[in-house]
């Protein structure tokens, strides 16, 4: 695990409907009242968000950040990795990313890039989130393809800024469940890719109810991880998308991942596994909405409320 600083927790544009899907609208939220939100919220930093959200000019950006005693974390960067065409396009993606990071960053704090499947984008696995079975699955061939993508991308990253590569794991993307971690995690250099540990992706990408699956994958993946997100799923929500087989953006739209503390994730157990092992770095707090839903500075205000209770 990470070893670059104390654990702090930060929030994230996708908590504010500012989402990396195509054909979504970004809710009506400038990138001046969300920094503002962020800081007014507790968190003493924030993930860059969609590529265009916040400043793209790294003087205007790191000012924008100083100015809230805010730091630049990570950045997520979603690439298609089954389609071997895909790859550059995403690596030259991944990079202009990578050096906005590296020009903006704060001095105490090294940012990572969070690289992901493009997500959302297959029909069968975004009907299919949170119920996959081995069926829908990459085959050999296209494991090798995605594996060697993901290390390309994190090698020319780390070569051009310095900076290190941690995958995240997502529903509705080829890397969703626990043996497709796994799998991923097997292919790839553990000296140039860690792991981004979403609780929430990870409690309604294993098919558990009572997040014991969250528990055990943090065990289980605890040498890997580089990168931590705080996301909770609400079970109910959860058990009726299976039940009704709803799609990723139908379960998302119905309050799939819910407040910090609402749901199935045990977070007082998950951080003393965190600091059991460790870990050193950020905690970011991420509740995935889609455009107009919730209230997000509120519930950016409520879940560090939580995680205060809980001893972060």
């Amino acid at each position: 695990m990470g070893v670059e600083a104390a654990i702090r927790v930060d929030n994230a544009p996708c908590s504010w409907g500012v989402l990396e899907f195509d054909g979504l609208a970004h809710v009506p939220v400038t990138a001046h009242q969300f920094l503002d939100e962020v800081a007014a919220s507790g968190y003493a930093g924030t993930e860059l968000g969609d590529w265009g959200f916040l400043p793209m000019d790294p003087v205007a950006l790191r000012d924008a950040l100083h100015a809230r005693g805010l730091a630049l974390v990570a950045a997520f960067v979603p690439v298609a990795f089954k389609d071997a065409r895909a790859l550059g396009q995403g690596r030259e993606e991944a990079l202009a990313v990578a050096r906005l990071l590296a020009q903006a960053a704060s001095p105490d704090w090294r940012p990572l890039l969070v690289l992901a499947d493009a997500n959302g984008q297959d029909a069968v696995r975004t009907r299919w989130a949170g119920r996959i079975t081995p069926s829908h699955g990459l085959s050999p061939e296209e494991w090798t393809t995605f594996a060697r993508g993901v290390e390309e991308v994190a090698r020319v990253v780390l070569h051009e800024t310095g900076l290190r590569t941690a995958f995240h794991h997502h529903c509705a993307g080829y890397v969703e469940t626990p043996d497709e971690i796994a799998a991923l995690l097997e292919r790839v250099d553990p000296r140039l890719v860690g792991l981004t540990f979403d609780t929430g992706h990870y409690a309604y990408g294993s098919g558990c109810q009572d997040g014991t699956a969250v528990l055990e994958g943090l065990k289980r993946f605890a040498d890997r991880i580089w990168h931590v997100h705080f996301k909770d799923c609400d079970p109910v929500v959860a058990s009726r998308a299976r039940r009704e087989t709803w799609d990723y953006f139908q379960a998302v739209r119905r309050g799939l991942f819910c407040e910090l503390g609402q749901g199935c994730v045990d977070f007082a157990a998950v951080m003393r596994l965190l600091r059991e092992h460790g870990y050193r770095g950020w905690i970011v707090v991420e509740q995935d909405v889609l455009p107009g839903m919730g209230t997000p500075a509120g519930s950016a205000r409520r879940n560090r409320e939580f995680l205060r209770r809980v001893g972060l």
